[in-house]
C-alpha cells in the first residue's frame, strides 16, 4: 500500500480537491483505492456518496473522532487489498492526531493558496514537518502543490525559492477552474471526464511524483516545475532552527 497524506495547516487551501482528483485518477486505472478521511466536515466522505456507482470504486474510511456509540477503529478500517490511501487531513492538524496521519504516510502533498498569508503559514508548517523525526527517520517524501490559481503572477516565487534552498519540489499550479467544482459536485474526478484537458494536465505531475513513473520526457503534456534536488539536512537547518524564513516574505 502507498499512503498519500494530502494536508496543510491552513483551512482553505484545497485539500480535499486534490484528495478526491488523486483517488479517482487511481481508481479510473483499476487500482483498488482508499479515501481515508479526518477532517470532521467529511468532504471526501460527502463527494464519496454523490459518486456512488460511478466511476471507479473507491472505498471510503472515516478518521475523524467519533462521537456517540460509533466505533473509530472500525470507521476507519481500510480494505486490505488497497494499493493507493489517500488521506484527507483536517486544517490545523497537529499533536498525536498529526503523528497518527504521518505513521501512515508514504509521501505528503501540502497544497498552498495564493495569498501571502497561507504562503507564509505553509512556509512555516513545512518548516515543522521537517523538524518531525518520523519524517525523517521513515524518509518520507513531501512536495507542494500550488491550488486555486488565478494567474501566472509571482506570488509563489518566495515559497518556491525557500522549497529549493530544502531541496523540495513544487510540483505544479492547479488553476482556480469552475472543472473542479463540476466534478466535485458529481462525485468524478477530472481524470473522468470529458474536456478537462487543462485540468488534468495540471494534476499529472502530482501522480507522476507520488508513483515514480513519469511520462517520455519531451512529451506535450508533459510539465514539471523543477527545482534544485539536495539533501534537505544540508541547508535546512538554519532555516529551521532560527526565525527568518530567508527568502519568505512575512505578510503584512
Amino acid at each position: 500500500m502507498n499512503t498519500t497524506l494530502v494536508v496543510n495547516s491552513k483551512g482553505g487551501s484545497g485539500k480535499t480537491t486534490v484528495t478526491t482528483n488523486l483517488a479517482s485518477y487511481f481508481a479510473s486505472r483499476d487500482v483498488p483505492t482508499t479515501i481515508l478521511d479526518y477532517d470532521p466536515q467529511g468532504s471526501s466522505l460527502a463527494w464519496l456518496q454523490l459518486r456512488g456507482r460511478r466511476g471507479g470504486r473507491v472505498y471510503g474510511a472515516n478518521g475523524a473522532h467519533q462521537r456517540g456509540p460509533r466505533i473509530r477503529s472500525i470507521e476507519m478500517h481500510v480494505p486490505a487489498d488497497t494499493r493507493q490511501l489517500v488521506i484527507d487531513a483536517p486544517a490545523g492538524a497537529s499533536g498525536l492526531l498529526l503523528q497518527e496521519m504521518l505513521s501512515r504516510a508514504n509521501c505528503i502533498v501540502i497544497p498552498v493558496a495564493p495569498s501571502p498569508f497561507d504562503i507564509y503559514a505553509t512556509a512555516n508548517f513545512v518548516k515543522d514537518l521537517l523538524l518531525v523525526g518520523r519524517i525523517r527517520t521513515r524518509s518520507i517524501r513531501l512536495a507542494v502543490v500550488a491550488n486555486r490559481v488565478r494567474s501566472t503572477g509571482p506570488v509563489y516565487r518566495p515559497l518556491e525559492r525557500f522549497l529549493g534552498s530544502l531541496g523540495l519540489p513544487f510540483l505544479t499550479r492547479i488553476s482556480d477552474s469552475e472543472v473542479y467544482v463540476k466534478a466535485a459536485e458529481a462525485g468524478l474526478g477530472v481524470f473522468e471526464m470529458e474536456d478537462a484537458a487543462p485540468e488534468r494536465e495540471e494534476l499529472t505531475p502530482i501522480v507522476e511524483w507520488i508513483t515514480g513513473e513519469p511520462r517520455v520526457v519531451g512529451s506535450a503534456e508533459a510539465k514539471v516545475i523543477g527545482l534544485p534536488q539536495q539533501r534537505w539536512s544540508e541547508r535546512a537547518r538554519p532555516l529551521l532552527y532560527g526565525t527568518d524564513l530567508n527568502s519568505v516574505t512575512r505578510p503584512g
